[in-house]
């Protein structure tokens, strides 16, 4: 039986790779995908989901879930100033949903309707997990696994010195999550940033005359452009596509069971997230599965491998993007 999954993203370059990986993977079953603000606002992210989802035309359409503002607002609207990681330069086109149901009760309503086999991967702010949560007293009882990509351990932030950027969108919903007794594994920096991928990536995409080549060699070669300029870097980090891989591939990945918390009130440290790693532990609950180390380059391989696994499943382009 195929493996039922929720895909909970802010598309965004590195979300759209990661939902491109996951709707044709045999083995599993996307029963939704559903938006949340954080790399683009709620609207957008939004209206990117359904464009990405109406380009793949999956054989079986998940549902999808309408992004709505976080309680406090999104305190960025990207992770560079101008919000270049978003996908205006595939300029996809798209119709709008007739009757868009909020992501939170999409969410709920097929952990429900499935109790315990459902995976929710979170790969952006966890906005909407956090309303579930509050939603439904049952849902962490009900969920089979929250995996997330998000926080750090023992490396600085990418948002502020202290903050992961996800995390630090709507850290009071984190807090939430973190807290809950829902199954998590968290897929912080420490082991994304292990994952570090140069130009040459460009070239083992699928070709620019099929639809996934063409999409992501268009937008791939932004993210290198972004990175380059904003960062003064020539490589590329993929975070929410290797949590993507955590669940795809959990082998090539180290996990440590920790104790967490989510910073919501420092000056110079809200969204952070805290790990008691004392020799003699005063939080006496591990309540998360935290990933530590990766073999970085197995999952480049495997990245590429889905990705022309996709390839073959979308076809070719009939227009150029």
């Amino acid at each position: 039986m195929a493996r039922k999954i929720i895909l909970d993203i802010d598309p965004g370059i590195d979300d759209a790779l990661a939902l491109c990986l996951s709707l044709f993977d045999p083995n599993w079953e996307i029963v939704a995908v559903t938006a949340v603000g954080g790399n683009v606002s709620p609207t957008l992210a939004t209206r990117n989901t359904q464009a990405l989802l109406a380009y793949f035309d999956p054989g079986r359409s998940p549902r999808i879930g309408a992004a709505s503002e976080p309680d406090h607002g999104l305190p960025v609207q990207g992770r560079f100033a101008d919000s270049a990681d978003d996908l205006k330069v595939a300029a996809l086109p798209v119709a709008e949903l007739r009757t868009p149901h909020p992501s939170e009760k999409v969410i709920v309503d097929e952990v429900r309707s499935a109790p315990h086999a459902v995976t929710v991967v979170a790969l952006g702010p966890l906005t909407n997990l956090a309303r579930a949560i509050q939603r439904d007293p049952e849902f962490s009882a009900l969920v089979g696994r929250i995996v997330i990509a998000g926080g750090a351990v023992q490396t600085g932030g990418n948002i502020t010195p202290a903050a992961e950027f996800n995390i630090f969108c709507d850290p009071l919903a984190a807090r939430v999550v973190f807290s809950s007794a829902a199954p998590k594994t968290l897929i912080p920096l420490d082991a994304s940033n292990k994952l570090s991928l140069g130009l040459g990536f460009l070239n083992e995409l699928p070709e620019e005359t099929n639809k996934v080549g063409a999409l992501f060699r268009k937008l791939l070669s932004a993210k290198f452009r972004n990175y380059r300029l904003e960062l003064g870097r020539e490589t590329i980090h993929l975070h929410d596509t290797l949590a993507l891989m955590a669940v795809a591939c959990p082998e090539l990945f180290r996990f440590v069971e920790m104790s967490g918390d989510v910073e919501t009130a420092g000056e110079l440290t809200m969204g952070a997230t805290v790990f008691d790693r004392r020799a003699a532990p005063a939080w006496r609950h591990n309540n998360l599965e935290v990933a530590v180390s990766v073999d970085a380059g197995a999952i480049h391989q495997e990245i590429v491998r889905r990705l022309r696994q996709a390839a073959e499943s979308v076809g070719d382009v009939s227009v150029n993007l």
